[in-house]
């Protein structure tokens, strides 16, 4: 893959840390300096940011193609704030309490008006419609609540994963309450960071933990079906670069039914690597994409570009975003866009793995 270089405002002292994208318009960067930075996801150009949240942001979506130009964000100032994007100004806020730390939100529900959030560690629950606050569940958790995600396809169920090692799966239908809407407990037994859905109906759900291990479960009858507690070495021993030290985040294709590891070097090496979690093969393959050179540190957030049912000319050969933590924003290019945009396209930033080069043109997407 081509990295292209695209330092953030001439590389301020701000760390990207999260990436969103609305469709092919904007993309959402949220910055260590507490606000939300736009930009153009073909172009690079930068669009203006998003000021308000007074600490750290921890998590931004932006809404559904009903309301395509609003972007949400939650902070540890224990507010939930909406954007609108083509004016660069809040439209709305919720707040759970100054005391409060709001890590993740969702939104969905039977009727798709329910906004979820992990505040320490309670779930709050609100209409968005009238920004009431319609339930709190503090029983089911005993530490702070990293995840909180309904269901693809499944809206009135909602997981929700903490620092205590628990994945909960609750039904949102009805007066929300732990005794009776609380349907299973997942343990992983360490701390977790990140959880996201699979599966051709998104029966499966993906777990990456603060201490680098990753599981797949079946969340319908809580039952793993793959455990790699040395997710690491695995990753590591399947390319010829440095240790892998982190796990940046997952990606499932639906189209390919497959799912990939992102793994990170603390020099800015990336990997795409295939995890098989069937049933008497699982394991983590060779990397299916190797991103080298665009990057100097630890990288915070990737960005995929190329999602199912997109043309590939809609998104110019572009691969992929990633932002780390030496606050750079790099863009991947494909072996075949070679000629696209070279006013923006760094040579010095080109690095290409030889062993992975000729996968790189078909997969991972």
């Amino acid at each position: 893959m081509e990295a292209t270089d695209m330092d953030v405002e001439d590389q301020p002292q701000s760390n990207p840390s999260s990436f969103k994208r609305n469709d092919w318009t904007s993309m959402a960067v949220s910055l260590s300096t507490n606000a939300v930075k736009l930009y153009a996801p073909l172009t690079g150009q930068f669009y203006g940011e998003c000021k308000g949240h007074s600490t750290t942001i921890n998590h931004i979506s932006f809404s559904g193609p009903s309301s395509p130009n609003v972007l949400h964000s939650c902070s540890s100032d224990g507010t939930i704030r909406a954007w609108d994007t083509r004016i660069l100004q809040e439209v709305s806020l919720i707040s759970a309490g100054d005391s409060q730390e709001i890590f993740s939100f969702s939104f969905g529900g039977s009727t798709n008006n329910l906004l979820s959030a992990g505040c320490k560690s309670q779930i709050l629950f609100w209409d968005w419609r009238n920004k009431k606050q319609v339930a709190c569940l503090e029983d089911s958790h005993v530490d702070d609540v990293t995840q909180v995600h309904f269901i693809p396809n499944h809206q009135n169920k909602l997981v929700s994963a903490s620092v205590d090692g628990l994945i909960c799966r609750f039904d949102t239908d009805g007066d929300i309450n732990d005794d009776d809407h609380l349907e299973s407990v997942i343990n992983v037994e360490t701390s977790i960071g990140k959880v996201g859905f699979l599966g051709e109906t998104y029966q499966k759900l993906w777990c990456l933990t603060h201490i680098e291990t990753l599981s797949i479960w079946d969340w319908r009858d809580a039952r793993s079906e793959a455990n790699f507690q040395d997710a690491r070495s695995l990753a590591s021993n399947a390319w010829s670069l440095d240790h892998v030290d982190y796990f940046v985040d997952c990606y499932y294709s639906g189209e390919a039914e497959r799912l990939w590891v992102i793994g990170g070097t603390n020099d800015g090496s990336l990997g795409y690597f295939p995890v098989n979690y069937r049933e008497g093969a699982t394991g983590i393959g060779s990397p299916e994409a190797v991103l080298e050179g665009g990057h100097t540190g630890v990288v915070r957030s990737v960005l995929p570009m190329t999602d199912i049912g997109v043309r590939p000319d809609q998104s110019q050969g572009i691969f992929g975003w990633s932002g780390g933590e030496d606050g750079r924003l790099s863009c991947w290019l494909s072996d075949e866009s070679a000629d696209t945009n070279q006013s923006w396209i760094s040579s010095s930033l080109v690095a290409k793995s030889p062993t992975t080069r000729k996968k790189n043109r078909r997969q991972p997407y």
